[in-house]
């Protein structure tokens, strides 16, 4: 099924203006002249280690320790990130580099 005219414009006015507004909405509600709330700056602090956690737990639900590689590589790809990580404190290098040891892992060695 495909949009006419009148749909298609406003899709793409919706998805404009939900764009827009997640970004201007924080300089609306937070202006620069005003402190920042304390729960505010407690959830800048918190979140992006919460967010790590969630993202780990996420990747490794499936990984089954008693069949297959027993969760060999997907362990040792956590390794390199971690090390990568506290070693270069570069986020980029870090996921690209424990993502390419994990697929050089199961693609050559499991």
């Amino acid at each position: 099924m495909t949009m006419d005219l009148t749909q298609q414009i406003i899709t793409i006015a919706m998805v404009v203006l939900g764009t827009m507004l997640t970004r201007f909405l924080p300089f609306i509600v937070f202006p620069s002249g005003k402190p920042t709330p304390k729960y505010v700056q407690y959830l800048g602090k918190i979140l992006p280690s919460a967010v790590i956690g969630l993202l780990v737990i996420y990747c490794l639900k499936d990984v089954s320790i008693q069949s297959g590689s027993h969760g060999i590589p997907e362990f040792i790809a956590v390794a390199v990130v971690a090390l990568l990580h506290f070693w270069k404190k570069m986020m980029l290098l870090s996921i690209g580099g424990g993502t390419i040891v994990y697929m050089m892992l199961v693609q050559l060695v499991f």
